[in-house]
């Protein structure tokens, strides 16, 4: 989920659809929006020497791309024996039920709701279907529930909505918290420095090969837009709306109410700091 397209200084890459590492498949969802961009990218997770393979986020309730996912897995001589969620929100989560019934899967989530099975995910858990090591890395801030993936043997991270591969991402407030999304960032970006990770796999846009890059640059563009927002109130717009026309004037309006999400999220983290 975006709140703006792409942006001057972002890191750029290529993929869409398609292998991205020696481990991963995307597909990419036929759900396109400002808020989605190309669609959501689905991600087939194996061992090359394994027959087993674990889906992230099946995307959103789409028989056909559900089919796809499973028809792509098989083609690569996979099973897919897992399904995993990096968040609730329905352009990644919406098809889980479906998908699980179609592949006898359980699915795994942060969220006891989005569950099928007895195990959820947190902090610590290492998924080894298949041979597999995806460690699950908790990245709130996007969601409460929002969780990362570290694919060390591809020195990657798959990101779902806390890095995107174009544009920012929304802090979905309340859900959403900007001071846990900050910490999230640095989170990540402690695993490109001490593990080497320099590939993001995200949930919305195309392959990130800086992932340090990504990160600072995700770093830098909040810490500016919250002096944005600082500024802003300072100068009299007190109200989140009467911040997003002033701060955002140079984003496309359809994307104000994401922002708007932000801006809700940037007030309460300067509230709380006692900044404002």
């Amino acid at each position: 989920m975006t709140e703006a397209a792409a942006l001057p200084g972002q890191p750029r890459g290529g993929v869409l659809s398609g292998p991205a590492t020696d481990r991963t498949i995307n597909v990419l969802a036929p759900n396109p929006s400002a808020m989605t961009l190309d669609g959501t990218n689905t991600w087939i997770v194996a061992e090359p020497d394994s027959d087993l393979a674990v889906v992230i986020d099946p995307g959103p309730l789409d028989d056909d791309h559900l089919r796809q996912v499973i028809g792509i897995a098989e083609q690569a001589g996979k099973r897919i024996a897992l399904t995993l969620l990096t968040h609730g929100h329905p352009d990644h989560a919406e098809g889980a039920s479906r998908f699980a019934q179609l592949t006898r899967t359980k699915v795994r989530a942060l969220d006891p709701a989005l569950r099928l099975g007895d195990e959820g995910l947190g902090a610590g858990d290492v998924i080894t279907t298949g041979g597999l090591e995806l460690r699950v890395v908790p990245t709130p801030g996007h969601t409460e529930d929002s969780l990362s993936f570290h694919l060390p043997a591809d020195q990657a991270v798959l990101t779902g909505d806390t890095i995107l591969g174009r544009g920012t991402t929304v802090v979905a407030h309340p859900d959403g918290r900007l001071g846990d999304y900050l910490d999230s960032l640095r989170r990540l970006r402690s695993l490109t420095v001490d593990d080497g990770v320099h590939t993001v796999l995200p949930g919305h846009g195309p392959v990130l090969e800086d992932a340090q890059g990504a990160v600072d640059f995700y770093l830098a563009h909040r810490a500016h837009r919250l002096a944005q927002v600082e500024t802003a109130v300072e100068n009299g717009h007190r109200t989140p709306s009467d911040v997003v026309a002033h701060v955002y004037a140079d984003v496309d309006r359809s994307l104000w109410p994401a922002a708007e999400l932000s801006v809700r999220a940037q007030l309460e983290y300067l509230r709380e700091h006692g900044l404002i």
